[in-house]
């Protein structure tokens, strides 16, 4: 790549700037103009709509215009006495979140020709076009992106509060070109376009924030700018996906696949396989040896070493019963529009419950090893898997986690029904299913610390091998999540003093338990 690059810059002649095309009104994909009365036009999107009155006269023919696709502002204009062109900039100022900003072919003669087409995705977003001179080198931006969207092209950025539409086979070729650092002349001639157009194109999509121009010493800025070189891409466009503010589609609760297929069920079937029913506690049992919350809490800790006698099948029956079991079940009546749910112990987003449990035991006083599947309605294990060499593959890649350092009792799975969400959320279900893995982990946490066993969250896992390994379909229900657990040492500290180079801080004898 950098030879490529040093070529292109001594083979191109310096120039000067070339000042971008001023982009034109249009909107944005999919909006629709309806003019259901004499005065009254609807601009109905996506997602939003928008209904104006009075539109009138020559308005109305310049949004009728404007709805077959974007024109030079003298012709959109054209016919409109002064009074109209003010009405005009004010509709589409209301209708800001449904345009969008496209850039025109400079030629005077046929029809007009659009290169791309800037979307908005935040609505106060804004951009200023760049003039790039002829001998800089530019390139995408390393969170720039391309993708199929209704039908089109789309370049796309977590750093951009617009989308770029590459409307003209000219400017998709363009977006590849950039892959490689290059001087505007080259990237125009691999690209098929004039130097005009490519400088047009180039000042819009660096403006906008999808393209860089190296600086003085070759380095761009989403490499080499110190917040962002911490941002891995993936990372950065997942966060810029799962809230509001730079996403602009369908978002939330809506039910997209409502009417079009059935949602999985609340409770997932029990697969088939010998089952060992566990114990379950009563309230009294619980509340004779449990210590307080505030205990439970302060003296919480990841634990990555165990004692030499082996947790047993009751205490592994008492932490799943007060984890994940199944508390209540709610069935809709037929033709209702409530949605099947059940209650467990730790919150879900609209009682959804996608996670599920498989234990892979090693070593548990009472339970043969084995990789089970935990029944949360008839609090049980199910057999799914006797093979050693798959439970030494999972034991590993969660030793993997610890630095080589656990050998736990049991490791516990959790995988997620992502269907389960997905049918009924947009935008946001993944992102719900790993809060709903942080609250699973912490209630692990805090009723195995109550238990006095040994617990930890990993941080990484194998989605693929785990799948393998316990027959599910990655797509339809894989891992999300791997917890140890195992029997504490004697000696292990109740308090977890964190040890040498640590300053305690916030009263540090709050933490111990009374009388202790």
């Amino acid at each position: 790549m950098q030879s490529t690059q040093t070529r292109s810059d001594t083979t191109e002649p310096a120039g000067p700037s070339h000042e971008p095309v001023p982009a034109v009104p249009a909107f944005t994909g999919g909006v629709r103009v309806h003019f259901a009365a004499e005065d009254v036009a609807t601009l109905a999107g996506p997602v939003t709509s928008l209904a104006v009155r009075p539109v009138r006269g020559g308005v109305r023919a310049a949004l009728e215009r404007l709805a077959e696709g974007p024109l030079p502002v003298g012709l959109l204009d054209e016919g409109l006495r002064p009074d109209e062109r003010v009405q005009l900039r004010r509709v589409m100022d209301r209708a800001r979140h449904l345009m969008a900003h496209a850039v025109l072919a400079r030629s005077t003669e046929g029809p007009v020709r659009e290169l791309l087409r800037l979307e908005p995705v935040a609505r106060d977003a804004a951009y200023r076009p760049v003039a790039v001179p002829a001998d800089a080198t530019v390139r995408l931006s390393r969170f720039a992106f391309c993708r199929t969207r209704e039908g089109a092209l789309v370049l796309e950025s977590p750093l951009a509060t617009f989308r770029a539409v590459l409307t003209d086979p000219a400017v998709r070729a363009l977006a590849g070109a950039l892959g490689v650092p290059g001087v505007p002349g080259r990237l125009g001639a691999e690209a098929g376009l004039d130097a005009v157009a490519t400088a047009d194109v180039l000042g819009h999509l660096v403006g906008a924030g999808f393209a860089e121009i190296a600086d003085g010493e070759g380095a761009f800025r989403s490499d080499d700018e110190p917040v962002l070189r911490q941002w891995d891409f993936h990372d950065l466009l997942f966060h810029s996906r799962v809230r509001s503010g730079r996403y602009d589609d369908v978002f939330g609760a809506v039910y997209p696949h409502r009417g079009a297929i059935d949602p999985r069920p609340a409770v997932r079937p029990v697969p088939e396989g010998p089952s060992v029913p566990l114990h379950r506690p009563t309230r009294e049992e619980i509340a004779a040896h449990d210590p307080s919350l505030t205990t439970a809490i302060e003296t919480r800790r990841s634990i990555r070493g165990y004692g030499d006698q082996e947790m047993t099948a009751r205490q592994l029956g008492e932490f799943l019963y007060r984890v994940a079991r199944v508390r209540a079940h709610y069935t809709p009546e037929p033709g209702g529009d409530r949605d099947e749910v059940v209650s467990r112990p730790y919150p879900s987003g609209g009682q959804g419950y996608e996670l599920e449990l498989y234990v892979t035991v090693r070593r548990c006083e009472g339970l043969a090893p084995g990789i089970y599947y935990y029944d949360p309605v008839g609090h049980r294990l199910v057999l799914r898997n006797e093979e050693e060499a798959d439970r030494a593959s999972l034991f590993h890649v969660a030793s993997r986690a610890t630095g080589m350092e656990a050998r736990p009792d049991v490791l516990i799975t959790v995988t997620a029904r992502f269907q389960r969400m997905s049918w009924k959320y947009r935008a946001i279900a993944y992102a719900t299913t790993l809060r709903h893995t942080g609250v699973l982990y912490q209630t692990m946490y805090l009723v195995a610390t109550a238990l006095g066993l040994a617990p930890c969250a990993l941080g990484n896992g194998d989605a693929d091998m785990s799948a393998r390994v316990l027959g599910l379909d990655y797509l339809q229900e894989s891992s999300v999540g791997d917890f140890l657990l195992g029997s504490r040492r004697p000696d292990d500290s109740v308090a977890g003093e964190p040890g040498e180079g640590w300053r305690m801080l916030n009263s540090p004898e709050w933490s111990l338990p009374e009388n202790s």
